[in-house]
């Protein structure tokens, strides 16, 4: 299927120095904000109090929000938990605060908020949707920082497996440009988190993940056609080669990407607190994603110096002896 058909290659390969140039200078700034900002993690890897609540009716969480950085709560994820009346609150580590009573202080806090967002009806009377504390569970730092270890080995188990596989399906220079044009995605990803310290979370360490398998589909479908291309056609020279690649694959890199971002976009208007910043990544992700997959990996496969001989086999032809 396909949108449109380019009939002239457009000349990408010209352009390689600058693309590349473009990419390193994003990589070098998100290097940047990472050693000097660092990531805001969030309390899964920090630390901090889990409270579930149960409400009677559907509560409006916003209110709860409201509430609770009124009672002077700072970066505290509240979300739906198991269905619309159940609530989990994660509250962060905080100095000089009794972990023990964390969950009666947010308990206290929401217990005015009404599924209507009234704190108290008429008379001040208590709400009639009051909530019930199902449990509190302390994550203490250890725990966060275990999280943190699984998480970067998922991370190098995910890239180790990339490489393996491109190395074996294509050849090794296609997996060393893929797999730099994809940790290339991945940093960027974190410069943003860390620039605008936007909270880092396990569903964006989800959303990372997905981006590497997301970015290395489309090099896969670009390093095809160029393979494809280097065996059906003769007298191209390697930027060409690359160009009708890349040029053959632009209906269906907006297709596809399309696609993807259309229902990420929903998420992330529609989705809430709770997947705001999972969208965000992942938008983030597919837009470098595609600049990556087809401007950064296949420049470097030129420059690794990939050709036609490493994919069509020259036939010997055998000559008999002469007695």
């Amino acid at each position: 299927m396909e949108f449109f058909r380019i009939k002239k290659d457009i000349p990408f390969m010209r352009h390689a120095l600058v693309f590349n140039i473009i990419s390193l200078i994003t990589f070098l700034l998100a290097v940047f904000f990472l050693a000097n900002r660092g990531l805001h993690f969030s309390v899964e890897f920090t630390g901090g109090t889990l409270v579930e609540a149960s409400y009677i009716e559907a509560p409006n969480l916003e209110d709860i929000r409201r509430q609770l950085e009124d009672s002077g709560f700072n970066d505290i994820q509240v979300q739906n938990f198991g269905s619309s009346r159940d609530v989990l609150i994660r509250v962060p580590l905080a100095k000089d605060t009794d972990t023990s009573k964390v969950g009666e202080r947010v308990l206290a806090s929401i217990s005015p908020v009404s599924s209507a967002g009234a704190s108290l009806g008429a008379g001040g009377t208590p709400s009639a949707n009051p909530p019930t504390l199902k449990r509190v569970e302390f994550v203490g730092p250890q725990v966060g920082r275990e999280l943190a270890e699984d998480g970067a080995l998922a991370l190098l188990l995910v890239i180790v497996g990339i490489v393996i596989y491109l190395a074996i399906r294509f050849e090794w220079r296609f997996a060393v440009s893929a797999i730099i044009a994809n940790l290339h995605d991945v940093v960027i990803i974190l410069g943003f988190f860390a620039l605008f310290q936007w909270e880092f979370s396990l569903p964006v360490l989800a959303a990372i993940l997905a981006v590497l398998g997301y970015s290395v589909n489309e090099s896969v479908v670009v390093f095809d056609r160029v393979r494809e291309t280097f065996k059906k056609k003769r007298g191209l020279t390697t930027p060409q080669v690359l160009d009708h690649a890349i040029t053959s694959t632009i209906s269906r890199t907006i297709i596809t990407h399309g696609s993807t971002q259309m229902m990420v976009t929903s998420m992330l208007i529609f989705g809430g607190p709770t997947l705001h910043f999972f969208a965000l990544a992942l938008t983030i992700g597919i837009l470098f994603g595609i600049y990556s997959s087809v401007l950064v990996a296949s420049p470097l496969v030129m420059w690794l110096g990939v050709s036609r001989e490493q994919f069509v086999q020259v036939k010997v032809e055998k000559q008999e002896a002469v007695v």
